[in-house]
C-alpha cells in the first residue's frame, strides 16, 4: 500500500504484508500532468510518422525488454501488492503476450482498406483507415499493475498514440519501471511517460485538455467522476469497472475441475480480481457434491507473504472492513459459513471463506466484495441460474461448466457480460485477439483484440472519384439524369421480397 509522507511532494510506496518503506516518488501536480501530456503530444508526431514497421519493431523489442526482466518485474509486483511471485509472474507473461498481439496485427487492423462504394457512387475509389488520436491517458489499477493498464498501453502504442500513464498510488513503482522499459527501448522521445501521486494526479490527467482519450480502470463510482472531468473538454473514455461476477455449474460438469476454477476465480489475488468469480449457481443434481469438492479445496488455502502461500495480503486497507461488513451481514440474514467465517478476517489477510443459503439481498451477493469470498447457491436449473446471476447491475465476465456444448454456449449468450468462459476460469483473458470489457456498471469501450486497436483510433473515411458520372449533387443537374436514377432505384430495391 501507499501512505503520504511529511513531504508533500513525495509519498512512499509501503509493502501490504510487512508496511516496510519500499520506495519514495513523486507526486506530480497539474502543472507536471500537463507539461508530460504536452511532451506527449509532440512526441505523437513523431510515433505516428515512423509507420508501421518502425513502431511494429520498436513495440516487439519493448517485448523483448520486459520478458528479459520479468523476474524484476515480478518481485515489484510482489512487493507492492502482496501477491505471490508466481501470480505475478503470470500476469507479466500475459501482459507480454497481449504487447506482442497489439505490434503485429496493428497494420493489419487499422491500415487503410478498399471499401465497395455501392452502384450509386460506383465512379468513387473508397478507402477506411483508423488513425491514431494522438495522447492517450491510462490511470490503471493496483490488483494488476502490469497485465490491465497494458491492455491500454500496448495498443495505444501500437495504434500510433504516445501514452501518459498514472498507475495506482498502491504500485507506483511498477508503473514508473514500464516507462523505464520503454524509454530504454525508445530513447528518442517519450512516448510512454508515468506521473505518480493520487486521486489529484488522476484528475489532473482525465481534466488534460491535450487528451485524444482516456482509458480508466476502478470503481464505477470513480468512474463517474472521471466522465465528468473528461466532458470538460468532450475527451472519450473506455472504462473497465468492478464485477459481480458468477459461476454457473450444471448437473453434468466435470465437478472437481469446475470447484478447482471456481476457487482460483474466488480466491486466487485475495480474491481482488474484477473479473473474480464472486457467485455460484449450482443445479441441484450436482449441488451437494460440488459444494463437497469445494469447500475441501478451499479449507487448504492459507494466505501468507511466503512463497507457499496460496495468496496474499488485501492491498487496500480500507477494503478489509468491506469484505468484513459483506459476511457478517450474510450470517446475519440466515447464511451458513461452511468454510471460515467473520473471523478469517485477521489484518492484513483474509482467509477463504465460503458461504452458503445467502439470501439474494445480502451485500455479499449484490455488491462486489473484491476479497477471498464466495457466495453457493442451489438452483434448479439452468433458467433459474441464468437469470439469478444476471440480477446484478454489473456484467463484466462469467463462467460456466458443463457437458453439454449446445447447453453450454446457450447459457453463455444469456449471461449479461461482456466476456464469458466455458468450462475455465477467464480463459479469454489469455486470448489477445479477443475484446475485453464489460456492460453496465462494469463500464464500456473494449480494450484487447482487433476492438481493442481500434478503441485508441478515430476511423477515418476517404473517397477518390476515378470517372466523371452524372453529377447528382449540382445545381446543374437535369430531369433526364434524375429520372433515370430512381428507375435504377425502383428496379434495384423496390421489389417485393417473401420468406
Amino acid at each position: 500500500m501507499s501512505v503520504a509522507t511529511e513531504n508533500t511532494e513525495t509519498f512512499g510506496s509501503l509493502n501490504p504484508a510487512t508496511g516496510e518503506v519500499i520506495a519514495e516518488h513523486p507526486v506530480h501536480d497539474a502543472a507536471a500532468v500537463a507539461a508530460a501530456v504536452e511532451r506527449a503530444r509532440e512526441a505523437a508526431g513523431w510515433w505516428r510518422a515512423l509507420g508501421w514497421k518502425e513502431r511494429r519493431l520498436r513495440l516487439l523489442n519493448v517485448k523483448g525488454s520486459l520478458t528479459r526482466n520479468l523476474s524484476r518485474m515480478a518481485e515489484l509486483v510482489h512487493q507492492e501488492t502482496g501477491k505471490p511471485v508466481q501470480d505475478a509472474q503470470l500476469e507479466t507473461i500475459m501482459a507480454i503476450t497481449h504487447l506482442d498481439w497489439a505490434a503485429r496485427n496493428a497494420r493489419k487492423v487499422l491500415g487503410p482498406r478498399s471499401v465497395y462504394p455501392g452502384i450509386m457512387a460506383i465512379n468513387q475509389k473508397c478507402v477506411l483507415e483508423y488513425q491514431p488520436v494522438g495522447v492517450v491517458g491510462v490511470i490503471g489499477p493496483w490488483n494488476y499493475p502490469v497485465f490491465t493498464p497494458m491492455g491500454s498501453i500496448a495498443y495505444a502504442l501500437a495504434a500510433g498514440n504516445t501514452v501518459v500513464f498514472k498507475p495506482s498510488e498502491f504500485t507506483p513503482g511498477v508503473g514508473e519501471y514500464l516507462a523505464e522499459l520503454v524509454a530504454a527501448v525508445v530513447p528518442e522521445h517519450p512516448v510512454l511517460q508515468t506521473v505518480t501521486g493520487f486521486g489529484e494526479t488522476g484528475a489532473a490527467l482525465a481534466a488534460a485538455p491535450g487528451l485524444g482519450k482516456l482509458a480508466f480502470t476502478g470503481s464505477a463510482r470513480t468512474a463517474k467522476r472521471v466522465m465528468a472531468a473528461c466532458a470538460e473538454n468532450l475527451t472519450p473514455l473506455v472504462a473497465e469497472c468492478g464485477g459481480k461476477d458468477a459461476c454457473i455449474v450444471d448437473s453434468d460438469a466435470d465437478l472437481d475441475a469446475a470447484a478447482d476454477a471456481a476457487l482460483w476465480g474466488a480466491m486466487s489475488n485475495a480474491g481482488q480480481t474484477c473479473i473474480g468469480v464472486e457467485r455460484i449457481y449450482v443445479v441441484d443434481d450436482a449441488y451437494d457434491k460440488f459444494l463437497g469438492k469445494l469447500t475441501e479445496k478451499a479449507a487448504g488455502l492459507r494466505p501468507g507473504f511466503d512463497r507457499e502461500a496460496a495468496y496474499g495480503p488485501i492491498t487496500m486497507p480500507g477494503q478489509l472492513d468491506v469484505i468484513e461488513r459483506h459476511i457478517k451481514d450474510a450470517l446475519a440474514k440466515g447464511g451458513k459459513a461452511v468454510v471460515g467465517g467473520a473471523e478469517s478476517v485477521r489484518k492484513p489477510y483474509v482467509e477463504p471463506v465460503v458461504l452458503t443459503n445467502v439470501p439474494d439481498d445480502a451485500s455479499a451477493v449484490c455488491e462486489e466484495t473484491f476479497g477471498p469470498t464466495i457466495t453457493v447457491h442451489r438452483v434448479k436449473d439452468l433458467d433459474e441460474a441464468v437469470e439469478k446471476a444476471n440480477r446484478t447491475s454489473y456484467g463484466l465476465a462469467g463462467t460456466i461448466f458443463s457437458g453439454d456444448r449446445s447447453r453450454a454456449m446457450d447459457v453463455a449468450r444469456r449471461m449479461r457480460s461482456g466476456m464469458t468462459s466455458i468450462n475455465a476460469f477467464a480463459a479469454f483473458a489469455q486470448v489477445a485477439a479477443l475484446p475485453f470489457g464489460g456492460v453496465g456498471e462494469s463500464g464500456f469501450g473494449r480494450i484487447h483484440g482487433a476492438d481493442g486497436l481500434r478503441e485508441f483510433t478515430r476511423p477515418k473515411a476517404i473517397t477518390r472519384q476515378r470517372f466523371a458520372t452524372m453529377n447528382l449533387t449540382s445545381f446543374g443537374r437535369s430531369e433526364k439524369e434524375m429520372a433515370r436514377v430512381l428507375g435504377m432505384i425502383s428496379m434495384i430495391h423496390g421489389r417485393r421480397y417473401k420468406r
